[in-house]
């Protein structure tokens, strides 16, 4: 292949967003977003056909734009999406690639006062502009989400907090079994900030934002922590709450616990009922994701057979966390294969 864009057999649509929900959020990031539509091959040849929609979201410090990034001698996404629909082997559909980043690094894809409203944002401002200037099926069970990491996160809640909206989910590799993803490092976090930044985030951030981002090893850990606590466990007025004690990295319960009420294996209990009624629910992870997601994906798939929900679809494969966009395909082909009429 060569290594540069090619001409796409569908069309991109670039639009640019204005959220009203957005214009006041407590980190002042934009609130015009960038917003992508991909429409498949023919869709301007047979304008009385309808099609599902597929809403992709990004992980921690994705912005939309990181879609076009290729790894060597690899297509990318929005390049593989394309392949996909114009082989005719795959029902097509309207994909939706939405931009939810924050200058923490993201928002989880909830409304949260530490953040911003971005589930509302999500779910009752871009599926309604989109379902007004597309030609989609606009109901749930025509409409499903994607997405890797904090994405797949995304991918897993969205549909248990809002049912009437989506009928299919794929999660790669998303932030589950929070005891296993997010704590252990925790004391890493301790030790990073005692040594460095005199026990404190604000001498951490201070120094962040006064040289080139992510250029020290501690970054990704510390800005996780901080932006996951301003998701999960920040005040109304946000102030943000972390879940350890900052000298000892030992958990404080009640914070630790608003956390552990958002973890997507904790909340099928709950939602149970609506996950049944889903169309399509895709589960992978790498064999050896850094980040031991792999076994969030083993639990929230068991919590789906507990909660007696067996039309899951779960796969562990030989990767990583890493340059796993080759995935992406397979669980786009099979939501559109369950979300078509």
């Amino acid at each position: 292949m060569q290594p540069w864009s090619y001409k796409t057999h569908g069309r991109y649509e670039e639009h640019v967003f204005v959220s009203e929900v957005l214009k006041d959020n407590p980190l002042h990031d934009a609130y015009e977003r960038p917003l992508w539509v991909y429409v498949p091959p023919n869709y301007d040849a047979e304008p009385e056909r309808r099609y599902p929609a597929i809403y992709v979201i990004q992980g921690l410090t994705g912005q939309l734009d990181m879609w076009r990034n290729r790894s060597p001698y690899r297509k990318n996404f929005p390049e593989l999406a394309d392949e996909l629909f114009a082989s005719g082997d795959t029902p097509p559909c309207i994909v939706v690639w939405v931009d939810c980043w924050t200058s923490l690094g993201g928002s989880q894809f909830l409304d949260s006062p530490g953040t911003g409203r971005y589930h509302t944002y999500l779910c009752d401002e871009i599926v309604p502009w989109v379902d007004a200037h597309y030609r989609t099926l606009p109901e749930r069970d025509h409409r499903g989400i994607t997405g890797k990491s904090s994405g797949g996160y995304g991918a897993m809640i969205t549909p248990m907090l809002r049912p009437d909206q989506w009928g299919g989910l794929a999660t790669h590799a998303g932030d589950a079994l929070f005891e296993i993803c997010y704590a252990p490092t925790f004391r890493d976090s301790v030790r990073a900030l005692r040594d460095h930044y005199n026990g404190s985030f604000e001498g951490f951030w201070a120094d962040f934002r006064s040289r080139p981002p992510l250029s020290k090893d501690v970054d990704m850990l510390l800005l996780n922590d901080w932006c996951m606590a301003a998701c999960y466990s920040a005040d109304p007025d946000g102030t943000v709450h972390l879940p350890y004690d900052i000298e000892t990295g030992a958990l404080i319960p009640e914070i630790w616990e608003r956390w552990l009420a958002v973890d997507p294996v904790k909340m099928v209990p709950q939602h149970a009922d609506s996950l049944r009624t889903m169309k399509a629910i895709y589960i992978d992870c790498g064999r050896r994701d850094q980040f031991f997601l792999d076994l969030g994906a083993q639990a929230f798939h068991r919590a789906l057979e507990t909660a007696g929900i067996t039309h899951a679809h779960f796969e562990l494969f030989d990767a990583t966390h890493s340059a796993i966009e080759y995935r992406y395909p397979i669980s786009l082909k099979y939501l559109a294969e369950r979300l078509a009429p």
